[in-house]
């Protein structure tokens, strides 16, 4: 589990699928040039990048990506999981309580919040752009709120 529950979101953007597995609460990153402009052009990718070096954030990953045998079992809905291949929901505005930290890394409120290699939030900036700012420091189990505003 990467995101706890108590999360405002203020602007949400369902018009990005996503190709491959991944656990919700990292920042994502557009995978193509231009990303398409309709709701449901198929070059509208998103993706965690290895490298968040010239990359541009699209938003946070609110669901998990799974790649199952839908044949054999149905997506579980009430965890928030989409087919891999699927359309994605992100945050673009509001906060998250979220474990997605870069190992080593201890925020402090009110510090600017960056993104890092497959999508998590660092305190560090890393030649990635600021996608937020810090709102509390980590808690006992790892998690810390993080105030996202990609515009």
């Amino acid at each position: 589990m990467a995101l706890k529950p108590d999360r405002v979101e203020a602007y949400t953007d369902i018009s990005f699928f996503m190709n491959e597995t991944g656990e919700r609460g990292g920042i994502v990153v557009h995978s193509t040039a231009g990303s398409g402009s309709a709701m449901d052009d198929s070059n509208a990718v998103v993706e965690y990048a290895a490298d968040q070096s010239g990359t541009n954030p699209a938003g946070l990953l609110l669901c998990d990506v799974v790649d199952l045998d839908l044949t054999r079992q149905h997506i579980n809905f009430h965890k928030d999981e989409v087919q891999k291949g699927s359309k994605v929901t992100l945050l673009r505005q509001g906060f998250v309580v979220t474990d997605m930290i870069v190992s080593g890394v201890s925020p402090t409120a009110g510090e600017p919040a960056y993104y890092g290699a497959e999508g998590l939030l660092t305190n560090v900036d890393t030649n990635s752009t600021q996608v937020g700012r810090w709102l509390s420091q980590k808690d006992s189990e790892g998690y810390a709120k993080v105030d996202i505003n990609i515009t």
